[in-house]
């Protein structure tokens, strides 16, 4: 199994996806959800590119430099934005983000 070489991003991305995931759920349960509407947006792009390069990597796909390339990007995005709220989700949903970025640029070619 080729994938087998990912597996370390592959359990960064799906640990930062359910991070994202549970990260958009408690803000939307926030009393100023108004305050959180970047974050909520943030949250769901990189659980949105996270899942899918998961995806991606497990079927083989020859664009993991390119894809990871954005992955990392917008995890950076999404946990800058997370780490300007005191909330217990924002900051480890920002520490997931930034561990994932970190194993997305290994994959940059």
């Amino acid at each position: 199994m080729s994938h087998l070489k990912y597996q370390s991003a592959i359990e960064k991305l799906h640990e930062c996806m359910e991070a994202c995931n549970h990260c958009y759920d408690a803000c939307l349960q926030e009393d100023d959800v108004k305050m959180m509407a970047e974050c909520i947006r943030t949250d769901r792009e990189c659980a949105d590119i996270c899942s899918f390069l998961e995806q991606a990597l497990t079927r083989g796909t020859p664009f993991v430099s390119e894809l990871a390339e954005a992955c990392a990007k917008i995890c950076e995005s999404c946990g800058n934005e997370c780490k300007k709220h005191d909330h217990d989700h924002c900051q480890q949903c920002a520490e997931a983000c930034y561990a994932c970025a970190e194993e997305c640029k290994k994959l940059v070619a």
